[in-house]
């Protein structure tokens, strides 16, 4: 066991135990019969003490070695109450663990030898006391973790987490877990914290909420989901903007751009801006609903914004006035429209009035055939509709002047500025399109406010000399590949400058790759996250992130050599002769390979921090407990079990926690 020793050799009979019995019994001897020692009570006495001290030394040592082949054999239950979890000032707590290193990889090593399999798998009893245990399905191999007795709290430094945080694992393994403990912390730190959830976790749901009440952050807590607008908060994506071209960008970044696409999504984002520009211009404030408007029917706006840009010159109107009920024959381009609007567009064409650039877009734009004009926004339709139907519409088009309404209604510079919570469900079981599409849609508008706050810090719109502290934007992507499109590169790329730290939680590296389409922009996604934790997986190549990653080491054989020979000159007196070796060789290995992470039980996982570090951890179980829950949110979140839960949490038999209510307001 010593440490300056080539081989650790901690897999064999604890012979420490035989040589501490020795000594103690030979300094009981020295106590009670010194005489048969012939020694005097003095000497006896010290000698027993040595003994003893002797005995105990050794015991520690046998103790050590029955202690890490117990640790072998049998998992440690781990749990915590959400006030529990430890508190550090510059870091996140990801669970209890150790730092991987060389000697790790030796005793992984050692553990797979079939010489050493008795020390190592559990026997009768042990098998026994995990079928009882309430966790004892996690499954997995207790040797990841059991090669080290001594554990510590792992910390992701929050320096790093600009860096963003990629979290990999199969279904039901710890990531929707270590997400609650994530989310507690950020939560109780005060941080401005976004949390997407996709798939609909009652758990997830009362873990958000229950950190704002423990934190005395209720008030600062949002609800948006699709599922429940009834209790939603409501989100205009395009409502707020530094410049009015973000409102165009955010909703052609969303139509597809690949070969022949790219000319639509051209005339998609030229067609959006100038109907942006001339609802701005009127006064109104853009929404989803508005623009799908004035897409299927933009006659209606060219005409209002016509009406009101030459509402200053009494000559234009009365000859557009005069002109229109005697118009015989209409251009083209102009055919089926309002005789009034083809007036105003004779008046324009004959030079006797000029429009400005916002006019003149609108103009360009009725130029275009009926139907060649169709199949130019036949890409936008599919999207506007999705995010203008059913229960998104209300949520996603707010009526601001509604004040019977008392569903709040938030942006990102709002929440920002108010440093809240947002609990975002977008009901993808029931409605995957609907729920890709709106979270693109934020996602959109969240690039677009990061690059605004990093021009101009959270003071920008406030009077001059009010000076903001710029917060950090935690966002939380549980299963983020349901959402992820061209607009979540930009957020990582660059959102870290503006402060947005975005920890992103999926099932395989292959996920990322098929909902975007490409594997080199799947590498640009997954390459922008600076840590990685990973819980057990089933696809290698995804295993493969991790392991690619780690150095190579050096593991050490033991091979144990005996021969004899055979002596055939008759006049020597040696008949035989014998040979007995222990060579020790040593050869390179990865210090893991893909096939260990696939073995992890749940709870468990692998993480690269600060730089390329390895740490083995585990996350602590919930601990029981119950919370007070206002009857309308507890009806909720029974609905959502019902509706998106059809199994049992991971831990088999934790106890769940009941929720507590949402919304704000």
């Amino acid at each position: 066991m010593s440490g300056s020793h080539p081989v650790e050799a901690l897999l064999r009979p604890a012979a420490e135990l035989n040589a501490g019995a020795a000594a103690a019994a030979c300094g009981t001897l020295a106590v009670f019969g010194p005489e048969y020692l012939l020694m005097t009570p003095g000497v006896a006495y010290a000698t027993a003490a040595a003994l003893w001290g002797a005995a105990l030394w050794w015991w520690w040592r046998g103790a050590g070695v029955l202690r890490y082949r117990r640790n072998l054999r049998r998992r440690r239950r781990y749990v915590m109450r959400p006030e529990r979890i430890p508190r550090q000032r510059g870091g996140l707590f990801l669970g209890r663990g150790f730092r991987w290193a060389e000697r790790h990889t030796q005793r992984l090593h050692d553990c797979r030898r079939t010489r050493y399999r008795r020390f190592v798998e559990p026997g009768p009893v042990d098998r026994w006391l995990a079928s009882r245990r309430a966790d004892g399905g996690v499954g997995g191999s207790t040797w990841l973790h059991g090669v080290e007795v001594g554990e510590e709290d792992v910390f992701l430094p929050l320096r790093d987490r600009t860096g963003h945080c990629l979290v990999l694992g199969t279904t039901q393994v710890g990531k929707t877990r270590l997400l609650e403990v994530a989310v507690t912390q950020d939560i109780a730190r005060g941080e401005v914290v976004v949390v997407f959830d996709p798939k609909g976790d009652a758990d997830l749901l009362r873990a958000v909420y229950d950190a704002c009440q423990a934190s005395g952050r209720g008030d600062d807590f949002y609800l948006f989901h699709l599922g429940y607008p009834e209790l939603s908060s409501r989100y205009n994506g395009v409502g707020q903007f530094h410049r009015v071209t973000e409102v165009a960008t955010r909703i052609s970044g969303q139509v597809s751009g690949e070969g022949q696409s790219a000319v639509f999504r051209e005339f998609v984002w030229r067609f959006t801006n100038a109907i942006a520009r001339a609802v701005v211009a009127l006064g109104q404030r853009p929404d989803f609903r508005t623009i799908l408007k004035h897409v299927l029917n933009i006659d209606e706006l060219c005409l209002a914004y016509a009406e009101s840009y030459f509402a200053c010159r009494p000559d234009v109107l009365e000859e557009v006035g005069a002109l229109a009920p005697t118009i015989q024959k209409v251009p083209r381009h102009m055919e089926g429209r309002p005789r009034r609007l083809v007036a105003f567009e004779m008046v324009i064409a004959r030079g006797r009035a000029h429009g400005d650039d916002v006019l003149d877009g609108l103009r360009s734009a009725m130029r275009y055939e009926r139907s060649y004009f169709d199949k130019l926004v036949a890409s936008l339709l599919p999207l506007l509709e999705k995010l203008t139907t059913g229960n998104a519409a209300e949520l996603l088009s707010p009526d601001y002047l509604d004040m019977g309404d008392p569903r709040p209604v938030w942006d990102w510079r709002k929440v920002t500025n108010q440093k809240a919570v947002v609990y975002v469900g977008l009901d993808a079981l029931s409605d995957a399109p609907v729920a890709a599409a709106v979270g693109n849609s934020m996602f959109a508008d969240l690039v677009s406010y990061a690059g605004e706050r990093y021009k101009h810090g959270d003071s920008h719109g406030f009077r001059e000399g009010v000076e903001a502290v710029q917060a950090p934007i935690v966002v939380h992507l549980d299963e983020f590949n349901e959402l992820m499109g061209e607009e979540f590169i930009p957020l990582l790329n660059k959102g870290g400058a503006a402060g947005v730290q975005v920890t992103a939680y999926t099932q395989t590296f292959s996920d990322i790759q098929a909902r975007i389409g490409d594997a080199a922009k799947a590498r640009q996604v997954s390459g922008n996250f600076n840590a990685l934790v990973m819980f057990r997986v089933k696809d290698v190549e995804t295993a493969a992130l991790l392991t690619d990653q780690l150095p190579r080491v050096n593991v050490v054989e033991l091979t144990q050599i005996a021969g004899y020979t055979d002596s055939s000159d008759p006049e020597s007196d040696v008949d035989f002769s014998s040979k007995h070796e222990d060579r020790i060789t040593t050869s390179q290995t990865t210090m893991l390979e893909p096939h260990d992470v696939t073995k992890l039980p749940k709870g468990e996982a692998f993480a690269l921090l600060e730089g390329g570090q390895l740490w083995k951890l585990r996350l602590p179980l919930p601990a029981g407990g119950k919370r007070q829950a206002s009857a309308a949110f507890a009806e909720l979140t029974a609905d959502m079990e019902k509706r998106y839960r059809p199994g049992v949490s991971w831990w088999g038999g934790a106890e769940d926690v009941p929720a507590a209510r949402a919304g704000n307001g």
